[in-house]
């Protein structure tokens, strides 16, 4: 043994200091990870054959080892660490040689890649981190996020601190679209940081704020860091649930737990919402509290206007504040008596397998112990009486099909129970009335009859199908009733958008936010998984970025609106109608919707392809192509390359060996707290995608394999590595920011800028550990 350590100890060693090594190289990281795995591999395979490397093993023949087995002690937590006088023997580092180590990991490296990177099941999520770069960096190129920081800071600007409360706005807004921190680190700085410091801003206030705006696409959805998270979250926490309900003698989780062992990406993105909300909101009044006790550090800034038409406050509040919340008060109002909600007459052709019990109670003593455990002894007795009551009642009836009668019976009876009008017209008609008033409220001098016509078209849908339109209505029927006022709305709708467009405020905001909404909607809704509304968001981005550059030309491209238009046809349409003309009877109605959409399907894709062509010519679509394809050729480069590294530490027991060492500590939330320690250190010298590929792999067993929340674990970790991207000395968001500084703008600045920004970040993870209901509160209404 080499002072004292063991040859395990002495291989992680090897193996992180040859990590750290190849990134100090300046070499690609991408291409450092897998040499740094082949490097320490083949020193290690050399220590190891020259005698050196020696493994002090626990003798599991041993009584002493035999009797902890014998108290029902669980041999996983079994270790040096734990039980330091178990006896052991000495064995080499590479049981049967590091030839045969390495014929394994070959055919692990092979198997993982085709799990992971090829074609296994998380090959579709991560696709979705081609489509979200890409939607990214258009939105960036195409000068969008300019306007944004300029339109926000003649919004804020009058405010103590409103340009900095600007750069937070737009920030989040850039998180949202791109996810990609450097990106919108760079663009910001490049942005807003020489006009902060032209209008007398702090040096320190301003890099501070950018810096910290950027990282908020670790955390707001769709952010990359969740996507990759939740990639090899669902299959740490499945994998290590399965092995602790084994381990208690249970036949598998979902006996144990009493719920599937799942956690999705969607599911991620619903919990990182309010964690990123509230860390840009920290932010912001941090901004506004430090202008109003030094205002000459971030004084106010009057920029002109370029509004068409001003309006008072009282008017403001009326159109902007007031008519929005009575509107959805009273949406609100109609779901709470049943007036609206939803229209669903679904009914199931089997019958219900009879009532189970809240657990599974037919289980071995030692699985029973651990449920009662975990679940607590009030909710066993309660499982159990439910499956007496169940057995004494003969038992948990069969499902059997139902008979055409009963079919028609329950649904004539849901028919009846349903509410008169459906939550997805209520919602629809409740943005198209707010978007009049938005309308009416921007522009007070225009004429107000269309908008007054639209408003009465939405009262006449909504009336209408309270009146004449049930769940058994065709969706063409529902049509043709409500083609009148849908022609009274359109009429209306026109001149709204020609109002708003006027404004510059809605003209910048709207479209972007409209995408955005869109995408995470889409995926917070259920109505689809990432990977589509990734693709929705990439196809919107390019859209709406050749817009802007033939707006700036003074040009208006009907083609690229018509596509947009298109698109939102085919999504009406979808989820309106049948679209399965595969059937053996198709309704004409179907045929007909199948037919438009599919001529929708042409134009939107042609106007796809003109936008594609209009970025072409300028040379935006080259650099969006060629930077995409760096990022994520990266990626995945970085998740094959840390493949190799983890299997090298696995070959000679290293993850086994860390794995054991955090198993032995009694409090798993102290555990937690190390890894969380841990992963803030790496945060300093390592990016976001090392950690995630190659240290969560090794910890994840361990701390998905409690009792926390799986949700709750990965939004701390990736807010832990949001922190690690701002902290002095080596953060990333610094480094990326002092590169697009001007010089007046020193390494100390930023470094005093960001220290606030920092503790802010700490503060909010402390916020998120005493209060993880932040982070569950959505995804559990949401499940409801």
């Amino acid at each position: 043994m080499i002072f004292g350590l063991d040859g395990v100890e002495i291989g992680l060693i090897i193996v992180f200091l040859s990590l750290f090594g190849g990134i100090l190289t300046g070499f690609p990281v991408a291409f450092a990870i897998g040499g740094a795995g082949l490097l320490s591999f083949g020193i290690i395979a050399s220590l190891d054959s020259a005698g050196i490397l020696i493994h002090e093993a626990i003798d599991t023949g041993s009584k002493a080892y035999k009797d902890l087995i014998g108290a029902g002690i669980n041999p996983v937590n079994i270790s040096h660490f734990r039980y330091p006088d178990l006896p052991t023997y000495t064995q080499p580092l590479f049981e049967g040689g590091w030839e045969r180590a390495m014929d394994r990991n070959l055919s692990f490296i092979v198997n993982r890649m085709n799990e992971r990177v090829f074609a296994g099941a998380s090959i579709e999520t991560l696709l979705a981190v081609l489509m979200f770069v890409m939607m990214g960096i258009v939105l960036e190129r195409s000068k969008i996020a300019n306007d944004l920081l300029t339109t926000m800071a003649r919004v804020f600007g009058p405010l103590p601190g409103g340009l900095a409360v600007s750069v937070v706005i737009v920030g989040a807004f850039l998180a949202a679209s791109t996810g990609i921190v450097g990106a919108t680190v760079v663009t910001m700085g490049l942005l807003s940081l020489p006009t902060m410091l032209r209008h007398n801003y702090s040096p320190e206030l301003a890099t501070g704020v950018i810096a910290a705006s950027g990282t908020l696409g670790q955390i707001i959805p769709p952010s990359i860091v969740i996507v990759l998270l939740g990639t090899l979250a669902g299959d740490l926490y499945s994998a290590a649930q399965e092995a602790r309900a084994q381990s208690f003698g249970c036949s598998d989780a979902l006996t144990y737990l009493g719920k599937p062992a799942v956690v999705s990406v969607g599911t991620l993105f619903q919990a990182a919402i309010l964690p990123g909300v509230m860390l840009a909101g920290f932010y912001a009044l941090y901004a506004f509290g430090y202008a109003l006790f030094n205002p000459s550090k971030a004084p106010p800034v009057h920029f002109e206007s370029a509004s068409s038409e001003p309006i008072t406050r009282r008017e403001g509040i009326l159109w902007f504040l007031a008519m929005p919340i009575f509107i959805i008060g009273m949406a609100i109002l109609s779901g709470q008596t049943g007036v609206a909600g939803s229209q669903s007459i679904i009914v199931n052709q089997f019958t219900e397998t009879g009532a189970r019990a809240s657990l599974r109670t037919n289980v071995s003593e030692t699985c029973q112990d651990a449920m009662i455990t975990l679940h607590g002894q009030d909710a066993w007795d309660v499982a159990v009486a439910e499956q007496a009551a169940i057995m004494s009642s003969g038992g948990a009836k069969e499902s059997v099909r139902r008979t055409e009668e009963q079919l028609d019976d329950l649904t004539a009876q849901a028919v009846s129970d349903a509410p008169l009008i459906g939550t997805g017209l209520m919602v629809v008609m409740v943005l198209l009335s707010i978007g009049l008033g938005f309308a009416r409220g921007v522009s007070l001098s225009s004429d107000a009859r269309p908008l007054i016509v639209g408003a009465v078209g939405v009262i006449g849908v909504l009336v209408l199908d309270a009146l004449f339109v049930d769940p058994l209505t065709s969706s063409g029927t529902a049509f043709l009733i409500y083609v009148i006022p849908f022609a009274m709305i359109a009429f209306g709708m026109k001149t709204a958008v020609v109002n708003l467009s006027r404004n510059e405020l809605f003209r910048v905001v709207f479209p972007p936010l409209i995408l955005i909404v869109a995408v995470l909607g889409s995926i917070l809704g259920g109505v689809t998984n990432p990977t589509p509304a990734a693709g929705l968001g990439a196809g919107g981005a390019i859209l709406l970025a050749a817009y802007r550059k033939l707006r700036d030309q003074q040009q208006v491209s009907k083609i690229i609106i018509g596509g947009a238009f298109a698109v939102v046809v085919m999504i009406l349409i979808g989820a309106n109608f049948d679209l399965r003309i595969g059937r053996a009877d198709v309704p004409f109605e179907d045929w007909v919707a199948y037919i438009v959409a599919l001529g929708c399907y042409y134009f939107a894709f042609f106007g796809i392809l003109y936008s594609c062509y209009t970025l072409l010519k300028d040379g935006t679509l080259k650099v969006v192509v060629r930077e995409t394809a760096k990022v994520t050729s990266m990626v995945f480069t970085i998740l094959i390359g840390s493949q190799l590294l983890n299997l090298v530490v696995i070959s000679f027991g290293g993850e086994h060996y860390i794995q054991q060492f955090l198993r032995s500590f009694d409090n798993e939330f102290t555990v937690f707290l190390l890894v969380m320690a841990v992963l803030f250190v790496l945060g300093f010298v390592l990016d976001f995608l090392e950690i995630i590929y190659i240290v969560v792999p090794i910890v994840g067993p361990v701390i998905y394999g409690g009792t926390m929340d799986p949700k709750w674990v990965t939004i701390m970790i990736a807010v832990n590595l949001q922190t690690s991207f701002l902290t002095p000395p080596f953060g990333f968001a610094l480094f990326y920011l002092r590169g697009v500084a001007p010089p007046s703008v020193t390494t100390g600045h930023i470094y005093r800028g960001i220290i606030p920004f920092v503790l802010i970040q700490v503060a909010g993870l402390g916020a998120l550990w005493l209060f993880p209901d932040v982070v569950t509160i959505i995804p559990n209404l949401l499940a409801r």
